[in-house]
């Protein structure tokens, strides 16, 4: 790791040429899709610099993530504010990758939570918080409809096809070497019975841009006010996808009910029209739950691969059944 962390470090160096800043030595803080540095501005103030995965997404597809950011920054919405390179340019090549970078503006703030760990609820006003969470979706999806796309806009969709068509975005979740015969046959069997579904209700629900990861670890509360980070995988989808990924991770908690509700309320304050498909919402959670088995089986190499496929495995299956019972 400590070969990685000092090649990466080198190419945020590199990368930090383009903008005006002063000689620094960046701080890797998050290495997933992307690597993640934590920088200083010129006037001192921290800023996040992130230098993306090769051929994940397209330069276009890049640019019209920021381009995005930037429209809803300009809203009014809590999210990070690109910063033009000296070009002024947002999104730089470098390299011989050539590689990809931008610089955003800093959050502050502490993440909602981990993924994993219970939440943590001494100080916090966890109801109040999700209600914000809420209302701060349902202004980010208002604005996304406003947003004017500019020419050669790109950016993936969790459409039916991006969920559970032939190649979906994150991954053939059905078709995982890791996945013994019955499960392959289970997931199979699944998919086909969800396209259906989705099929017949798709024409009545709300799409358009979304975050696609509302996940605890990006949202950043301070002071009960929320702000949404890491719109790597923004694009277009059906708004109960925005909703369900941020309920997933939170079904174990004793107080969930509490939490959808509060989220769902938030929501409404500002989308009342959503409240006619809330009723697919359990739909959204299981093709949710998909996406991750599909994710981990396009990343073989992850140290802890099987065990995450079985994690994911039992959520889909616990949702599926839940689903027919109408819970």
């Amino acid at each position: 790791m400590d070969g990685i962390v000092a090649t990466l470090t080198a190419r945020a160096i590199a990368a930090l040429s383009h903008w005006d800043l002063p000689d620094q030595v960046p701080e890797l803080i998050k290495y997933r899709e992307n690597a993640v540095f934590k920088v200083r501005l010129a006037w001192g103030e921290p800023a996040a610099l992130r230098l993306h995965r090769p051929a994940y997404h397209s330069p276009a597809a890049l640019g019209s993530e920021l381009a995005f950011m930037a429209s809803l920054r300009d809203r009014g919405l809590a999210v990070p504010q690109p910063i033009p390179a000296a070009s002024g340019a947002l999104l730089v090549a470098f390299g011989d990758g050539p590689y990809y970078a931008d610089l955003i503006g800093w959050v502050e703030g502490e993440p909602l939570g981990e993924t994993g760990i219970p939440l943590a609820g001494e100080g916090r006003d966890l109801p109040a918080i999700f209600r914000a969470v809420g209302r701060e979706m349902a202004l980010l999806h208002g604005a996304a409809d406003a947003f004017r796309q500019p020419p050669g806009f790109e950016r993936p969709a969790w459409d039916a096809a991006g969920l559970l068509g032939d190649t979906p975005f994150w991954g053939r979740f059905w078709d995982c070497p890791a996945l013994s015969a019955e499960d392959a046959a289970y997931l199979t069997d699944l998919r086909a019975t969800l396209s259906a579904r989705l099929a017949a209700i798709a024409p009545s629900l709300d799409y358009g841009l979304i975050h696609a990861d509302i996940v605890r670890e990006n949202i950043f509360v301070r002071k009960g006010a929320v702000a949404f980070i890491d719109f790597d995988d923004c694009g277009f989808g059906f708004r109960l996808f925005d909703l369900a990924t941020t309920l997933l991770r939170n079904r174990r908690e004793p107080d969930y009910p509490a939490f959808r509700a509060a989220l769902l309320e938030g929501y409404m304050t500002v989308r009342p029209q959503a409240s006619a498909s809330v009723e697919h919402l359990p739909l959204f959670l299981l093709l949710r739950a998909l996406t991750y088995i599909g994710w981990a089986a396009a990343r073989p190499d992850l140290p802890d691969n099987a065990a995450r496929l079985q994690r994911y495995l039992a959520d889909v299956r616990s949702l599926a059944e839940e689903e027919v019972s109408g819970k």
